[in-house]
């Protein structure tokens, strides 16, 4: 089963979504703001990523710059930190069994399809 983790507010997920939309294939939406993962949930999709918990942190949100910016934090910090504040979670993201991608550009999608 495809999911999506998605904010509705972002013009980046609402283009990942249209992606799925188009594709004719069943999916399932998680509004993450809404639906927060847990750690578990959020330690398994950085390991389908394939990437560090660093490179699925938006830097450029005020959050991460009042309280997090210059901060050595390890992975798990990082993640706890996303699980707090999930406006901090990089969106859209999109997961087709063991293999995700983040969705910017939305062309990325393609690749899970």
């Amino acid at each position: 089963m495809i999911k999506i983790y998605h904010n509705s507010r972002c013009s980046k997920s609402r283009e990942g979504l249209k992606v799925l939309e188009n594709s004719g294939k069943t999916f399932e939406v998680v509004n993450y703001l809404e639906e927060i993962p847990t750690k578990e949930e959020l330690r398994n999709v950085i390991s389908c990523l394939d990437i560090k918990p660093i490179n699925l942190v938006r830097k450029s949100e005020a959050i991460w710059k009042e309280k997090f910016k210059n901060v050595p934090l390890s992975d798990e910090e990082l993640i706890t930190a996303m699980i707090e504040y999930p406006k901090l979670i990089e969106r859209p993201i999109v997961i087709n069994g063991n293999r995700a991608v983040i969705g910017r550009p939305a062309s990325n999608i393609d690749v899970l399809l």
